[in-house]
C-alpha cells in the first residue's frame, strides 16, 4: 500500500527545552523514524582530557540531612 501525503507546515515559534542522546523531534509525517547519531571531534583532540582537579577552596562534602551544597536565597526574597 502506498500513501502520499502533501503537507504545508508553518512554524512561528519552536522552543526546544533539551536535546539529549536518543531525542526525537518530528515535524510532519514519516513512514519510519531511523536513529541517527553524529559525534564530532571539532577540537581535533587526539588523546583523553586530563582528570579534573578541584581548585583551592572549592571542595564540598555532602552529609545526609545537612544543608544544601548550593546556597539558596530565602523564600519570597
Amino acid at each position: 500500500m502506498s500513501i502520499t501525503i502533501h503537507q504545508s507546515i508553518c512554524i512561528n515559534l519552536l522552543k526546544i527545552g533539551a536535546v539529549t542522546n536518543s531525542s526525537v523531534l518530528q515535524i510532519g509525517s514519516a513512514g519510519s523514524i531511523q536513529s541517527r547519531a553524529e559525534l564530532y571531534n571539532t577540537g581535533g583532540f587526539t588523546e583523553p582530557a586530563p582528570l579534573a582537579e578541584p581548585l583551592e577552596g572549592e571542595i564540598g562534602t555532602y552529609e545526609p540531612g545537612g544543608g544544601p551544597m548550593v546556597p539558596l536565597s530565602a523564600p519570597g526574597g
